[in-house]
C-alpha cells in the first residue's frame, strides 16, 4: 500500500474500507431516519410534568430514552464515520451537522426530566421501585442524575443549556477543518534531495526514519506551516475554554476541571496524583532520553530525534494482513471468544484501513456500537501501526461486550475507564512479541518501542494534562489564551519533561497547534491513568490465567454500571491513590535498564 503520494478515496480497496451499510443501507435511508427524528422532541416533551406522578411513566420515559438514543447514536455514527472518509466532502459535512442539530434539538426537549427527577422524594422513588421492579434497570441512571443535585439548574435553564450545546461544538469543529481539510504542508526533503509527502497522516512515520535530514525537515515544515496558523489555533482554544468556563460556572462548579471529571465520577484527586507521580519519576524519563542520545550517536539530540528507532537496521515491514495474523495470536491469551470477535471484526469490514486524502488523520474507535464499533487506521506497514490495531480493536470489543451484556441505560463507559482495555492489548502484544524473540537486536528495538509507547501514553500525555490544567487556570483567570502565552508555557514544560539532554527546538514550542485532544474537556489524562491500570491488569492475566482473564471480562462487560474507581477494581486494580502509577513508571525503569544492558 506503499505510495509516493497519498491516494484519493475512490482509489482504495473495498475491502480496506469500513462497510457503513450495516448502519443505513444508503444516504437516502439515513436522510429518511433524520427527517423522522426531527418530530422525535414531542413524545419527550409530551412527559413534561409527569416525571413524579407515578413509576410506570417514570419507565416509559427511560424506554422512550434508550429507544432514541440508540437510534441518534446510528444517526450520528454514520454521519460521522462519512465526513470522516474525506473531511473535505461537503455533502457528509452537512450530514454531520444536521446529525448534530437533531441531536441538540432532542436534548434540549428532553431538559425537563434532570430537574423533575431532581425534585421527586427520595420516599416516593424508593415507592416507585418496590411498585415497578422494571425500573430497577434504571436506578443508576437515576442516581447519576441526583447525585449531581447542586449542579441541576430549572428546566427552563437547563434547555437553554442545551441549546447552546450546538454552538459551543464550534472551536473544535474549526480547528478539525483547519487542521484536516484546509492545512497544506511542504514536502519534507531527505539527505538525497528526494521529495516526501508530509500530511498528518505521515509526519510520525516521517520522525520514525533513519534518515535525520528527513526527519529534520519534517518537523520544521510541520511546525512551520502551524506557525504561520498559530493565532488561528490560539482563538479557537481561547474559544474552547471560554465554553468550558461558561458551563462550569452556570453549572456551579469551582473549576472546568470539576466539571468536566464530575460528570464522569473520577475524583479531581486522581488527576493531581498522577502529575505529582509522574513528577516523582522523572529521573527515569531523564535516564531513557540520555540513553536514546547515546545509542544516536550525536552530540545534541533533538525533538525531531523522539520516534526514529535507536536500534539501527532492526525495522521490520508488517503488512496489514500479517499485523491483523499476530495481534489475533498474541490475545489468544483472552479466551475463545474474544479471538472469534477479533476476526469478525476483521472479515466483516468493521475497519476503515488506509489513508487517503482528506481523510481524518490518527485512528479511533467509534463511539457508535450498533450495531457494531467501526474502527478508523491510517495503517503505514510499522510496527506502530500494528500496535494502533491492537489499541483500537481492544476500544471496539469493550464497546461490544458492553453493549452486548448491559441495558442501553448503563451500556456506555466512561473515558476514564475508555483507554484500559485499548492498552491492555497492546501490553499484552508486547509481551507476546518479547517472548518469541531471542535476536539481541530485534529485542532491543521491540524494548526502545515499547518504552516508546510508555513515554508518550504516561508521561507525554500527562505533560498534556499538565498543559490542559494550566489553560483551565489561565483562562479561569481571565488570561486570554494567546499563541505567545501557550507557546511559553508549552515550551516550559517541554524542558521539564525531556530533560537536560534534549534540545527543545524552536518548532516544538508550538506542538499544542496540532493536538487535537486538547478539545476534549480533560481526556487526555485518561490515557496515562488508563496505562498504568493496563500494565497492571496484564501482567495479571499473564500471571494468573483464567481467573484474571474472567475478572476483565467482567469488566469489559460492565459499562457504565457502577463509577470508573470501582469497574477497574473488578479487574484488580485501584487508581484511588497514586501506587498504579508508580508501579508503572518503575517497570519503566527496569525497561529503560534491560536496553542499556542489550
Amino acid at each position: 500500500m506503499a505510495a509516493e503520494r497519498i491516494p484519493e478515496r475512490k482509489d482504495i480497496p473495498v475491502e480496506y474500507t469500513w462497510d457503513l451499510t450495516d448502519i443505513f443501507a444508503s444516504d437516502e435511508a439515513w436522510l429518511e431516519e433524520y427527517e423522522a427524528l426531527k418530530g422525535e422532541g414531542e413524545k419527550i416533551s409530551a412527559f413534561a410534568g409527569k416525571l413524579g406522578e407515578k413509576a410506570e411513566t417514570l419507565l416509559s420515559y427511560f424506554r422512550l430514552e434508550d429507544e432514541l438514543g440508540i437510534r441518534l447514536e446510528m444517526l450520528m455514527g454514520y454521519a460521522n464515520c462519512k465526513s470522516d472518509e474525506d473531511t473535505a466532502q461537503g455533502y457528509y459535512q452537512d450530514l454531520k451537522s444536521k446529525a448534530m442539530s437533531v441531536y441538540v434539538s432532542i436534548a434540549g426537549a428532553a431538559a425537563f426530566a434532570a430537574p423533575e427527577i431532581m425534585a421527586i422524594p427520595e420516599d416516593t422513588l424508593n415507592a416507585f421501585y418496590a411498585a415497578c421492579p422494571e425500573l430497577e434497570e434504571y436506578r443508576r441512571a437515576l442516581y447519576r442524575i441526583r447525585r449531581r443535585a447542586e449542579h441541576i439548574l430549572s428546566p427552563a435553564e437547563e434547555k437553554l443549556l442545551a441549546a447552546a450545546g450546538e454552538m459551543a461544538d464550534a472551536p473544535e469543529s474549526v480547528c478539525s477543518a483547519l487542521r484536516n481539510a484546509d492545512l497544506r504542508f511542504e514536502d519534507a526533503v531527505d539527505s538525497e534531495g528526494n521529495r516526501h509527502p508530509l500530511s498528518a497522516g505521515t509526519f510520525v512515520p516521517l520522525l520514525e526514519s533513519s534518515d535525520r535530514v528527513l526527519r529534520k525537515s519534517a518537523f520544521e515544515n510541520c511546525f512551520g506551516t502551524y506557525g504561520q496558523f498559530k493565532n488561528t489555533v490560539a482563538a479557537t482554544l481561547d474559544g474552547q475554554f471560554k465554553q468550558l468556563r461558561f458551563f462550569a460556572e452556570a453549572r456551579k462548579y469551582p473549576s472546568t476541571l470539576a466539571a468536566a471529571l464530575d460528570r464522569t465520577e473520577v475524583p479531581e484527586a486522581v488527576y493531581l496524583n498522577l502529575i505529582e507521580a509522574v513528577h516523582r519519576n522523572m529521573d527515569k524519563m531523564y535516564r531513557y532520553v540520555a540513553l536514546r542520545k547515546k545509542l544516536l550517536g550525536v552530540d545534541e539530540l533533538h525533538m525531531y530525534d523522539v520516534y526514529t528507532p535507536v536500534v539501527a537496521d532492526a525495522a521490520v515491514s508488517i503488512s496489514f494482513e500479517e499485523a491483523k495474523q499476530r495481534v489475533l495470536e498474541a490475545l489468544s491469551v483472552m479466551g475463545e471468544d474474544y479471538v472469534e470477535l477479533l476476526k469478525k471484526g476483521f472479515e466483516n469490514r468493521w475497519i476503515d484501513v488506509y489513508e487517503n486524502r482528506g481523510k481524518r488523520s490518527g485512528a479511533y474507535s467509534s463511539g457508535s456500537s450498533r450495531p457494531h464499533p467501526y474502527v478508523l487506521l491510517n495503517h503505514k506497514d510499522t510496527l506502530d501501526s500494528m500496535f494502533t490495531l491492537a489499541h483500537e480493536m481492544g476500544h471496539a470489543l469493550h464497546s461490544y461486550y458492553s453493549t452486548a451484556k448491559q441495558p442501553v441505560s448503563t451500556a456506555d463507559y466512561v473515558i476514564f475507564v475508555a483507554e484500559v482495555a485499548s492498552t491492555v492489548n497492546e501490553v499484552l502484544l508486547m509481551r507476546h512479541m518479547l517472548e518469541r524473540t531471542e535476536d539481541k537486536k530485534q529485542r532491543a528495538y521491540l524494548i526502545n518501542h515499547f518504552l516508546d509507547q510508555f513515554k508518550g501514553t504516561v508521561y507525554r500525555q500527562t505533560m498534556f494534562a499538565e498543559f490542559e490544567l494550566e489553560m483551565g487556570r489561565m483562562s479561569e483567570a481571565g488570561q486570554a489564551l494567546t499563541a505567545d502565552a501557550l507557546c511559553e508555557k508549552y515550551l516550559e514544560l517541554n524542558k521539564l519533561y525531556f530533560g537536560p539532554d534534549m534540545i527543545s527546538d524552536e518548532g516544538i514550542a508550538l506542538e499544542w497547534a496540532r493536538i487535537p485532544h486538547f478539545f476534549y474537556n480533560y481526556y487526555v489524562f485518561q490515557y496515562a491513568t488508563g496505562f498504568s491500570a493496563a500494565v497492571a491488569i496484564a501482567e495479571r492475566i499473564l500471571k494468573e490465567g483464567s481467573p484474571a482473564v474472567e475478572d476483565y471480562k467482567r469488566f469489559l462487560s460492565s459499562g457504565g454500571s457502577s463509577d470508573p474507581i470501582s469497574l477497574l477494581k473488578i479487574a484488580g486494580v485501584d487508581m484511588s491513590g497514586p501506587e498504579p502509577v508508580d508501579a508503572a513508571l518503575k517497570f519503566f525503569g527496569e525497561l529503560v535498564e534491560e536496553l542499556e544492558k542489550l
